[in-house]
């Protein structure tokens, strides 16, 4: 991104970017046009995204919620399964913690509220559906996702180049490799 004189920070998030500018800095109007200029000739968002397939094992004690998501949805729990793997996600931007990607594209039937009472430990690779959103916590933390299975690839890493598997815009694919649904 080009630098502008009057701008103190900028902050992207799942579906707005924030920027803030310094008050006392000249001639505001003419920042304002240049932002926007800036924006409408960026070519980032005409670049391809990675694919990345991620190996999920599906239900079991890795997926202890897979249950009550297919209660919640009025779905089977084949059809979750279904639904959730066969899917394209993008990622929309990483936060919460180190390498966890929020997830769009989920199917809306599978829309499910985020758990009433938090547990202290998610496993790393958890795969989680909250809301209108899935994703994998990349490091064993609380969370309050509703956990329907478990990849065992690592997605975050600080010895690698870039430390995070997935970044912003990839398109990821979750892959069934459960043994019954």
């Amino acid at each position: 991104m080009r630098s502008y004189a009057g701008i103190r920070e900028v902050v992207p998030g799942m579906n707005n970017l924030t920027v803030e500018l310094d008050p006392a800095a000249p001639d505001a109007d003419n920042l304002l046009q240049a932002l926007r200029t800036g924006w409408h000739e960026s070519d980032a968002a005409s670049v391809s995204p990675r694919r990345i397939e991620i190996p999920v094992h599906y239900g079991g004690a890795a997926g202890c919620d897979l249950d009550e998501v297919a209660r919640h949805t009025g779905l089977s729990v084949a059809d979750v399964i279904r639904l959730h793997s066969g899917a394209e996600y993008t990622v929309y931007f990483l936060g919460f913690q180190p390498g966890f990607a929020y997830l769009g594209g989920m199917d809306p039937r599978l829309a499910t509220p985020r758990r009433k009472q938090p547990r202290l430990e998610v496993s790393a690779g958890s795969v989680g559906i909250g809301g209108q959103q899935t994703g994998v916590y990349p490091l064993l933390s609380p969370g309050g996702w509703q956990l329907i299975g478990r990849t065992p690839l690592s997605l975050f890493d600080p010895a690698r180049v870039p430390p995070s598997l997935l970044l912003p815009g990839d398109a990821v694919r979750f892959v069934n490799v459960s043994e019954g649904p």
